[in-house]
């Protein structure tokens, strides 16, 4: 949520705060403000996929600030999109700004965006470090706010909406907690350390409109326009009352119009006089429909009945939303955990998604489409239709598959296509195991399904740590299924930091039951040694940018289909896994100076470790697959044309256009109960 224009006008007076000193306290924290805040540090790479190894420490950094000053976080995560949708038109506008943005970063212009796997990050890094975190069924602030009214706390975020809502132990923007400057008190102060903190204050806010009451701060966000609710159904009462001067012009006339709706609003006691007066300036036969949407869009700044104390406390999450949209136990209690993403939910209640762009070649297709064979098997178990031919006419015994209404881009435009999900094999077709019951289905199977979508066999995974299995997998995928082909260079680059990640991970964390290898801390110290000599061409490349943004969307994808079945193959700890300024240096050292690919010789644990690796990538594909990549130019060129006719014809991102594939990637594989 958030109100438009309201954070600009609030920060440029600065007399609605109070100063804090944030200690000693619970604090429930907005999780969607805070990895983001973080994700933004000022020397973040944009360009390049992110570095989710500094994300994790900066998270890791903030607790332990936290802890240090006797705070007690408890992190509350935005959900799904709910079941009424009410922020469609909102989403496809932000991720239209993304894509504007993703666009400037890959010709070179400056901006932020968040890369594809923060959320997963932030959410890995909250489960090490041990704080308290809960997801919630859709957008997470009217429970936040009802937390935080429990217990009498602060509320930390950078939502605006926040102003509005009517919190006991008020609402301190992230933009004024100062958590990185610490201060500890003098030696005769006995409380110890604290964050200085802003707090604001409603109070002072209201009185700076005269006798305006917090209670009518709702319908103010409400008619000035927030998230749920544009400024078109009231356009006819703005252009007809007299609003009282504001005190300042302010940049604009929307906060002329900010202070003098909320002079306006002062004459009045409570909101339902205000509404009254606000409907005479309309039509009549408009008034009771606009009264609705005023009274019902209130109500999105009332504390929520989810009582998110009990699921602090016991693990218990209970949602009347959840429960009209008959979500399984199953999957709500994974979801609220965070086991699950917001995209499974979305898929399985709306049947439609939103897919996240990236800093990529934006002539080319989507990087999402490498991966659409591994959504289509996520759609397959989601909205699987019952088989049973029981009390079916034979009219409605159809075959149809479901269909799901993807947001991606096509080259610089946000368009929806129309995806089929995939049909799967018998043991998950029947009416045994229905999405309820999915869990029942033997491991066994679940993992057969998992890896027959990536297209590989146990066999080849056996050889690494079970941590790496599935990016292994996907990376096999990968291979097979990228567009253009991943280039041997590209390929190495991203195994070498998969090693440097299993690297650090050795050195850093050792197993107590292993005997630490000397070699190991001589390798790990000279890869050092070699990050900090300086970048000799710091060049971006596009098209291994793009190359790396498809294996990101496989991993993303893989990593949604292993949670949703239970996770039969570990999940990997995406803060070792990737980060985006090593793989684009190791690429372009690669081009230059292959002796690079011994980076890693002194540890011969390691150095095995690469070799398996990339023979296992190699086995996957034809012996002559990456010698094919130094085809001319021209040939090249003919062939990419042809490639992208064939996808234009086969997956035309256009409205109202279905997506269908009528082959059965499943019909050879059998499972057993």
């Amino acid at each position: 949520m958030g109100v438009q224009g309201l954070t600009g006008f609030v920060e440029e007076r600065g007399v609605f705060f109070t100063e804090l000193r944030v200690r000693d306290t619970k604090l429930v924290i907005d999780g969607s403000s805070l990895y983001h805040c973080l994700c933004f540090a000022p020397d973040a790479d944009f360009r390049r996929g992110g570095d989710y190894g500094a994300f994790a420490a900066a998270v890791r950094d903030f607790f332990g600030v936290l802890r240090a000053c006797g705070v007690a976080p408890f992190v509350v995560l935005d959900g799904g999109r709910g079941a009424e949708d009410g922020k469609l038109p909102t989403l496809r506008g932000r991720a239209a700004e993304q894509l504007r943005a993703a666009y400037g970063l890959s010709r070179g212009a400056g901006g932020c965006l968040a890369p594809l796997l923060t959320r997963e990050a932030f959410v890995q890094a909250l489960g090490r470090l041990g704080v308290p975190f809960v997801q919630c069924f859709a957008e997470a602030d009217r429970e936040i706010a009802g937390l935080a009214n429990r217990w009498g706390c602060p509320v930390l975020s950078l939502d605006s909406d926040f102003f509005v809502f009517d919190l006991a132990g008020g609402y301190c923007p992230l933009s004024h907690f100062q958590w990185r400057s610490v201060r500890v008190p003098a030696a005769a102060a006995p409380r110890g350390c604290f964050v200085p903190a802003r707090c604001f204050s409603a109070e002072r806010f209201c009185g700076h409109f005269g006798s305006l009451s917090k209670a009518l701060l709702p319908l103010f966000a409400v008619m000035h326009g927030n998230d749920f609710v544009g400024l078109e159904a009231l356009e006819a009462f703005f252009s007809k009352v007299r609003l009282p001067r504001g005190c300042a012009a302010g940049r604009g006339g929307r906060h002329r119009r900010l202070q003098g709706l909320l002079k306006w609003l002062a004459q009045f006691a409570e909101p339902a006089e205000a509404v009254d007066n606000v409907l005479k300036y309309l039509k009549k036969h408009q008034r009771e429909e606009i009264r609705e949407l005023l009274c019902s869009s209130m109500e999105d700044y009332a504390p929520s009945d989810v009582n998110l104390e009990d699921f602090f406390q016991n693990g218990s999450y209970e949602c009347e939303a959840a429960r009209k949209a008959d979500v399984p136990q199953w999957v709500l209690d994974a979801f609220a955990k965070g086991k699950l993403a917001p995209f499974v939910i979305n898929a399985l209640i709306l049947r439609s998604t939103f897919l996240r762009v990236q800093v990529e070649n934006m002539q080319r297709p989507s990087a999402h489409g490498t991966a659409l064979a591994i959504r289509q098997v996520i759609y397959g178990l989601l909205l699987r239709v019952s088989h049973s031919t029981e009390d079916a006419s034979p009219s409605k015994q159809t075959n149809e598959l479901p269909v799901v209404c993807e947001f991606d881009r096509c080259q610089k435009t946000l368009k929806k296509t129309f995806v089929q999900a995939a049909s799967l094999p018998p043991d998950f077709c029947d009416d045994r195991f229905p999405l309820d019951k999915l869990m029942e289905v033997p491991v066994s199977c679940r993992q057969m399904l998992l890896l027959e979508t990536l297209g590989v066999k146990m066999s080849s995974l056996e050889p690494f740590p079970s941590h790496l299995q599935l990016p292994v997998a996907v990376t096999c995928y990968w291979i097979r299924c990228s567009e253009p082909k991943v280039k041997l260079n590209q390929l190495k680059a991203l195994l070498l930091m998969i090693v440097s990640g299993e690297l650090q991970r050795i050195t850093d964390d050792p197993d107590p039951t292993v005997l630490p290898a000397e070699d190991d801390s001589v390798a790990y110290n000279e890869f050092l040694k070699w990050k900090e000599k300086k970048v000799q061409n710091n060049d971006f490349d596009l098209d291994a940018a793009h190359s790396f943004c498809q294996w990101q969307c496989c991993l993303q994808m893989g990593l949604y289909l292993n949670q949703l079945l239970g996770t039969p193959l570990s999940e990997p700890d995406l803060s070792r896994l990737y980060t985006g300024t090593l793989v684009h240096r190791l690429y372009q050292e690669l081009k230059s100076a292959p002796s690079v690919e011994n980076l890693f010789l002194l540890s011969p644990k390691m150095a095995q470790l690469y070799l398996v690796l990339l023979n296992t990538m190699e086995s996957v594909v034809s012996p002559d697959f990456f010698q094919k990549m130094t085809k001319t130019k021209s040939e090249s060129c003919k062939k990419r044309k042809a490639s992208h006719k064939k996808k234009t014809a086969t997956r035309r991102a256009v409205p109202e256009t279905q997506h269908t594939c009528n082959v059965n990637r499943f019909a050879a594989l059998e499972v057993d109960d």
